[in-house]
């Protein structure tokens, strides 16, 4: 669905992110372009990751970071910047900072992820502890800002974040002339806005596709209603776009130049972070990983040449622990079943013997004698099995009640 408005004052423009990209000249890796193979033979077409997760500091942050933060005049500079972020965010104002020589403190959510806590000091900036949501920690960082004279530093909502973005658009006109499709995440938007910016100035021909996580995807409503919506109950494992409400900034451009909106759910996030890791060997946060997963929803869909911008890598192990078994479950890798045998010596022998030859691989078993549903010889055995795929599943579960097993899920 397309929702288009005149924007007749456009507060960032291409020469904008032209200058953001020779200020960012030596700052800011150009990262790399790769293709995927799997991921081409699924949409019939070239399909190429643009690697923001192999961005300094994880993510493409550092590049509006900057741009924000080096425009500042000596008197904002001097009084120094604050920011609120659960990682990538963070980050990126916290090197930015230390490249250009501005003191930086940093508001995070009690519960961040300790590594993005530790690199965040680790860049130079203070950080404060503060809130349970994002939301809390924003005001508290605001209120700094009011009270100390800090420049408050948005994740999005400000021209030169968008035009500091944008640079990443212009990146992939130069590594894929030919793209035709430009698939990126969204949270607030300013990513999206400023690489439509950039993009659709020099190739207005290019399709840019924006992808929001279902349980926080607040632009579809904003589109809707024709300006800025807030959502309520946000529920996505992909922080770097959890966001309840569009930019006032971000959201014209949006709104003007992003071709269409779409939504993943939290089994294809999984997926697709999955794929991320076992296909190309990158190391993706579910965030970036979040225009494969629309990729795998709807492959023919795609007009190709495609560029999914993999937008950061910053997960926390124990989350990426989680999210690769969801991932295999959603896959059909994991089968989880119970198997009532009579309750006598060699009969799990029995059972563990039929998962063998069916190439089955257990990961976890339980017995449960106490059901008051068994019969008094009975037992009931809880597998955890890991699988290669849906097809196989089923070929282990049939094997298993060939050989005379009552199989439940």
């Amino acid at each position: 669905m397309n929702f288009r408005t005149p924007h007749p004052f456009p507060p960032v423009i291409l020469d904008d992110v032209r200058g953001a990209q020779k200020m960012l000249s030596g700052v800011a890796r150009v990262t790399a372009m790769e293709g995927s193979r799997h991921l081409s033979e699924l949409v019939g077409a070239p399909v190429h990751f643009k690697c923001e997760n192999l961005q300094r500091t994880g993510s493409f942050k550092l590049r509006g970071a900057y741009v924000r933060i080096a425009g500042l005049s000596p008197v904002e500079r001097a009084a120094g910047v604050v920011a609120a972020s659960a990682g990538n965010h963070a980050q990126g104002v916290a090197l930015a900072s230390a490249l250009l020589g501005v003191r930086a403190t940093v508001f995070m959510p009690v519960g961040a992820p300790l590594p993005k806590v530790a690199a965040t000091r680790e860049y130079g900036a203070q950080v404060r502890l503060h809130g349970h949501v994002v939301d809390e920690t924003l005001a508290a960082a605001q209120e700094y800002a009011q009270e100390t004279g800090a420049v408050f530093i948005h994740p999005f909502d400000h021209p030169d974040i968008i035009a500091g973005q944008g640079t990443v658009g212009l990146e992939i006109l130069e590594q894929c002339p030919e793209v035709r499709t430009i698939v990126v995440g969204m949270g607030g938007g300013g990513l999206a806005a400023g690489i439509a910016v950039a993009v659709k100035a020099v190739r207005p021909d290019v399709r840019i596709v924006g992808v929001q996580a279902a349980g926080a995807a607040c632009y579809p409503p904003s589109l809707a209603a024709g300006h800025p919506v807030a959502i309520d109950g946000l529920q996505t494992m992909a922080d770097g776009i959890k966001v309840g409400r569009p930019g006032d900034v971000p959201f014209g451009l949006v709104q003007e130049l992003v071709d269409e909106v779409r939504t993943v759910s939290e089994a294809q996030l999984s997926s697709a972070l999955l794929l991320c890791l076992e296909r190309a060997k990158l190391v993706v946060e579910p965030a970036g990983a979040s225009p494969v997963a629309a990729l795998l929803s709807d492959p023919r869909s795609f007009r190709g040449p495609v560029v999914a911008l993999l937008s950061g890598g910053n997960v926390d192990p124990l989350l990426m622990q989680r999210i690769l078994t969801h991932g295999m479950a959603s896959a059909g890798r994991y089968l989880s079943l119970r198997v009532r045998l009579t309750d006598r010596p060699g009969a799990l022998a029995a059972l563990l013997a039929a998962l063998s030859v069916a190439d089955a691989n257990v990961l976890d078993i339980g017995h449960v004698r106490t059901d008051p549903r068994l019969g008094l010889t009975e037992v009931e055995v809880e597998l955890h099995l890991e699988t290669k795929g849906p097809a196989h599943c089923e070929e282990v579960t049939a094997a298993l009640r060939q050989a005379g097993y009552e199989v439940t899920g």
